[in-house]
């Protein structure tokens, strides 16, 4: 089944993990702003940063943004 990504739960998962976007930034060795860019839905996380970004809160990657079954998100094949 072919899936969507909806919208970025990274915030909901730092707070699960009782971290701040500060402290996955330095982690990351990112800006501030480039977390903030993908928990604002203005940048999607590349696989690379996705699985990085969950061994360092703690979470699976696919937990990460709402997974949509294309079909319900009005997607064609």
């Amino acid at each position: 089944m072919k899936i969507e990504l909806g919208r970025c739960l990274l915030r909901e998962r730092l707070a699960e993990a009782g971290m701040t976007v500060e402290e996955l930034a330095q982690g990351m060795l990112y800006r501030t702003e480039r977390i903030a860019d993908f928990i604002d839905n203005k940048r999607v996380m590349s696989l690379k940063n996705a699985i990085s970004i969950s061994h360092i809160v703690g979470c699976q990657v696919d937990s990460l943004y709402e997974l949509i079954p294309a079909t319900a998100a009005g997607s064609r094949e």
